[in-house]
């Protein structure tokens, strides 16, 4: 393990490779294939055919011997004991065959990493999963990297069985290269992401994630601009002020930018980025404070789509914020009932400093407004009420667009998105309009996200404020970064087609 010049560890590295020679490569620890469930028993997917004929045609009964099913996540290890070339054959379970032959991408994402993850220990890994399209392969390398992923800066021994080395993913579909090119550049920006919010607030502050950003943003090709605290004052952008004047170590703003010589469109994305959420003087109590150094997460995801943006040189323009605070209690710290004034001048009544995030996304998403993007995202640690309705495991959404038709229709691009799984619909509803009246200033902080941010309009017609073609507002537990990178880079990716 080694620790790069900003102090993140960069752990044990994983590559992967595409073999298309139609045979085993030599030097490996194992294989591994793909079984579906089947009212006669387990049944071997497309790509076994190796490891049927190490067994002599009898895999099928020699996983049934095993009571192997092979439902989704399943796995069973043969060993070969000198029948086979390789030493170890790992079957996944894959569930039901698809009865078209169209696999499902997150079931091969799923078994890739399911089976990495078993074989721990072992150099060097084949994966003989169905690889007979492009996507299908991009699915089996990335699903591999991720499931190879460990974090050991602060562990103080070496590990007994470190992650698997090397991948070779077992496949000629047309452009598997250029497939597992794009499943690496995506796998090392989550992997990047998940590097940050592993690290403790000790060793990542605002400061330390702008140099961070600065040095891998720059490495992309990015363009990167950082105010500190003395440039935020003067700026206006009171929401991330107020936020990190409690902590010793104060607050940054980092803008990255990303431009195609032929993009037509611009995506915004802004990120919440607060490095720990005590919740200032609204104190959070001990069990909900533990895991609050993962309250980064947002701006880490926006790190992390707009390098792997530059990677895959995407026909897209981009633009992200990260809004980087240390929400802490002290003599300096912001106090419930002070007025704030945000970037673009709307004044916010603190109700409660643990709503923290919605006040330095207010900034953000007040700044990303005047690049004027197509289209503008907020990602943020999931509150509860995504959580409840979507679950842990997603990134959701709310969006609202033709508002004053009254239309709550998602855009036919959006709803690829959905259909990948990787968004989930949450929309807001028109009862909670009445929720936006207030006496003292523009906007209450508890409702500061429903009301426009930074303009304190109706969030329904946000986007012809802006000029928007529609206003996303998205959310995601920081220890899903995946759903978070590969949602914003297939946004993206939909928005450029």
């Amino acid at each position: 393990m080694t620790l790069d010049k900003a102090g993140l560890a960069s752990g044990y590295v994983t590559t992967v490779n595409l073999d298309s020679s139609g045979t085993l490569p030599g030097d490996i620890d194992a294989l591994v294939v793909g079984v579906h469930s089947g009212s006669d028993g387990p049944q071997p997917a497309p790509g076994a055919e190796h490891a049927d004929q190490a067994l002599g045609g009898r895999l099928a009964a020699s996983l049934t011997a095993l009571g192997v099913t092979g439902k989704a996540g399943e796995i069973a290890k043969i060993p070969t004991l000198g029948a086979a070339p390789v030493p170890l054959i790992a079957v996944v379970g894959l569930g039901d065959a698809p009865k078209e032959g169209s696999y499902d991408l997150e079931v091969l994402r799923r078994a890739a990493g399911t089976a990495t993850r078993s074989l721990a220990g072992s150099a060097r890994v084949a994966l003989a999963l169905p690889a007979t399209s492009a996507e299908q392969t991009e699915a089996i390398a990335l699903g591999g990297l991720l499931g190879a992923y460990t974090f050991t800066r602060y562990r103080t021994r070496d590990e007994d069985r470190p992650p698997v080395r090397e991948l070779t993913v077992l496949g000629s579909a047309a452009g598997a290269d250029e497939a597992v090119r794009r499943a690496t550049v995506i796998a090392e920006s989550v992997t990047l992401v998940r590097d940050l919010v592993n690290t403790p607030p000790s060793d990542l502050w605002p400061a330390r994630f702008a140099e961070i950003a600065t040095e891998r943003g720059t490495a992309a090709g990015l363009g990167v601009e950082v105010l500190d605290e003395t440039a935020l004052k003067e700026g206006g952008y009171g929401g991330l002020v107020a936020v990190g004047q409690g902590s010793a170590r104060p607050p940054r703003l980092v803008r990255l930018s990303y431009r195609h010589p032929e993009a037509d469109k611009t995506l915004a994305f802004v990120g919440k980025g607060i490095t720990f959420d005590s919740g200032g003087l609204s104190l959070k109590p001990t069990t909900a404070m533990d895991w609050m150094k993962s309250d980064m997460g947002g701006a880490g995801a926006v790190l992390g789509a707009l390098i792997g943006i530059a990677r895959l040189g995407l026909k897209v323009n981009a633009i992200g914020y990260l809004c980087l605070a240390e929400n802490m209690p002290s003599g300096t710290a912001q106090r419930p009932s002070d007025v704030l004034t945000t970037f673009g001048g709307k004044t916010v009544e603190v109700l409660n400093t643990d709503a923290e995030g919605r006040l330095v996304l207010a900034d953000g998403l007040g700044r990303a407004a005047q690049d004027s993007p197509d289209v503008l995202v907020d990602i943020s640690r999931v509150i509860v009420v995504m959580i409840l309705p979507i679950g842990f495991f997603a990134l959701g959404s709310a969006l609202a667009e033709e508002a004053e038709e009254g239309s709550f229709a998602f855009p036919p691009k959006f709803d690829k998105l959905v259909a990948m799984g990787v968004v989930g619909r949450m929309v807001l509803p028109p009862l909670l309009l009445a929720l936006l009246a207030w006496p003292l200033i523009d906007v209450p902080e508890t409702y500061l996200v429903l009301a426009g941010i930074s303009t304190g309009v109706n969030p329904l017609v946000v986007s012809h404020v802006y000029g928007l073609d529609q206003r996303v507002t998205a959310g995601t537990i920081a220890w899903s970064t995946v759903f978070a990178i590969l949602g914003l880079v297939a946004f993206a990716i939909v928005r450029a087609a």
